[in-house]
């Protein structure tokens, strides 16, 4: 089934009040953009005899975009910060100062594991590396990633997942 034939001209109508609506959930016009962007994608995949209120279906679906961007955030802070703490120890996580004369080995070490990763990233399969670099580097979702690759979502996961078990097994070794 295709989109409303309607729906461009729908999401025109409600883009500016949509776009206020998601901007004073973000607070930052240029993600608010972003997730405009998607909720456009959406939108025109879905089947039109699904959606009855394209209105309601716009806002609700907007508002569910706003949830998963923050949820994402925080699950990528949280992730950062474990990171940062198994790395350079429970006290840089505190707020405590670490001792100065492990600086330089902290860094070293730090500088070390940059580069194996980044080693690991270039040894990805093409498609796998482009589709992590998108998201994990440049933070697109999995929607805009696909959008921007022109394959579906279920093809940025299956190569996602392929990177995160090739870097699994490289960052093992």
């Amino acid at each position: 089934m295709k989109a409303d034939p309607e729906l461009p001209s729908l999401f025109e109508h409600h883009r500016a009040e949509l776009l206020r609506f998601v901007a004073a959930r973000t607070g930052d016009v240029a993600e608010a953009e972003d997730i405009l962007q998607e909720l456009w994608l959406r939108a025109s995949a879905a089947p039109a005899a699904t959606v009855e209120h394209w209105r309601g279906y716009l806002f609700r679906a907007a508002n569910n975009l706003v949830i998963d961007r923050v949820r994402a955030r925080r699950r990528r802070e949280c992730r950062d910060r474990a990171w940062t703490e198994s790395v350079h120890g429970a006290a840089l996580g505190t707020g405590e100062v670490a001792d100065p004369v492990d600086a330089p080995d902290l860094a070293l070490e730090a500088d070390q594991e940059a580069q194996r990763l980044a080693r690991a990233i270039a040894a990805l399969p093409d498609g796998a590396r482009r589709v992590f670099e998108l998201h994990k580097i440049d933070g697109l979702s999995h929607g805009a990633v696909a959008a921007r690759l022109g394959i579906s979502k279920s093809g940025v996961e299956k190569h996602m997942a392929v990177a995160m078990k090739h870097l699994r097994r490289a960052l093992a070794d």
